[in-house]
């Protein structure tokens, strides 16, 4: 690896295009690069390289009266679970080949502006961070909706990961007739049945999340539509139409039934493997997921061993804590401008036994 011919550009704009990607990111954007990996985990360093899930699977058990001078009530203690393994490298790779390099050649001395040039020597920054951002959220999305999150080596280059955050059996669940059937679904019946079962447990739900297709079979549903009517008052026997996901969560949220706010996820994540691109929906299909928190785990990261080992002649910047970004030159087989990022890093969903499903495929009496 050699230094870039472009040095003096990248010890000028290099950090501030980084800190600007993330910023970007991070706020609202027209774009709209929101990931709620970054809004649903908290970043927490790995010291050992290891991730972690500790789940205490517990009740709260009242005191008792005792008279003066007895011994106190022998309560149990709560079990711990503990899952865990190592964070995986990921990382992605792209360039600028030799006629794109002659052209910014050219652009420099035609007299360019500095704003078009490093719009051309850094269009790949952001490709690069965002790029791990893209895996992060398909890896927790996946997690989040079924329990396991699994990337396959056929999609992923280099390396098969899978995750088991280990949800709990007892705390998933069918549903009476199938969400699909418009007519005779019960979907307010199954989810109260799980509201119901959280709030016995001691872990009342708030927030409810589910995929595009299934709020639409959701809300389109017979009693779904009864019910909104009759939250409006609307007469008996009126044509009443598929409520809005902001509609309901009024109804929803003045009941205190439910009491819950539905979350609508919509997401697609572009792959690419051997020059083929392809787009995958990371979102279990049909799983429904009930949470009393928006904060459902942690995004555990740890150090790479080129930060402690750099290699000569590349220039590295650093994004978000743990993503880093790195810039050289090569000749293989032809001179190229590089730009490349790498992290260890893994979203960990915590506290399962506060995370109920409802999987809206499966029939269960």
């Amino acid at each position: 690896m050699e230094k870039s011919v472009f040095i003096d550009w990248l010890d000028r704009y290099f950090k501030g295009i980084v800190v600007r990607v993330v910023e970007k990111v991070n706020e609202a954007n027209e774009e709209k690069l929101t990931y709620m990996f970054k809004s649903m985990l908290r970043k927490e360093f790995s010291v050992t390289g290891k991730w972690e899930s500790v789940n205490v699977l517990s009740s709260r058990v009242s005191a008792d009266f005792v008279a003066l001078n007895s011994s106190l009530p022998l309560k149990s203690r709560d079990s711990i679970g503990k899952v865990s393994g190592d964070i995986v490298k990921s990382g992605m790779e792209l360039y600028l080949d030799e006629a794109q390099l002659q052209a910014l050649d050219t652009m420099i001395v035609t007299g360019a502006t500095d704003a078009e040039i490093v719009a051309k020597l850094f269009e790949d920054t952001p490709k690069v961070i965002t790029g791990i951002y893209e895996l992060m959220e398909r890896c927790f999305l996946e997690g989040f909706s079924s329990g396991v999150t699994m990337i396959d080596d056929k999609d992923n280059v280099g390396l098969g990961v899978r995750i088991d955050y280990g949800y709990l059996e007892s705390n998933k669940s069918g549903v009476k007739v199938l969400w699909s059937n418009a007519n005779d679904a019960t979907p307010l019946d199954d989810l109260r049945k799980m509201i119901d079962k959280a709030n016995d447990a001691g872990n009342p739900v708030s927030d409810v999340y589910m995929d595009d297709v299934t709020f639409e079979q959701f809300a389109s549903s017979k009693q779904v539509k009864d019910f909104y009517a009759w939250s409006l008052k609307v007469a008996s026997g009126s044509v009443v139409p598929a409520p809005s996901l902001e509609d309901l969560n009024v109804a929803l949220g003045r009941d205190s039934r439910y009491n819950v706010t539905i979350h609508v996820v919509k997401r697609k994540i572009k792959v690419e493997r051997d020059g083929k691109k392809k787009v995958v929906t990371p979102w279990s299909a049909g799983k429904i997921i009930l949470t009393g928190s928006t904060e459902v785990g942690v995004l555990a990261y740890a150090k790479l061993a080129e930060e402690n080992h750099p290699v000569a002649g590349v220039s590295y910047q650093k994004a978000d804590g743990y993503i880093l970004v790195s810039k050289f030159r090569e000749n293989r087989p032809h001179v190229a401008e590089f730009t490349s990022s790498q992290a260890r890093v893994v979203p960990v969903i915590c506290n399962v036994e506060g995370i109920y499903q409802i999987d809206t495929k499966v029939i269960q009496g």
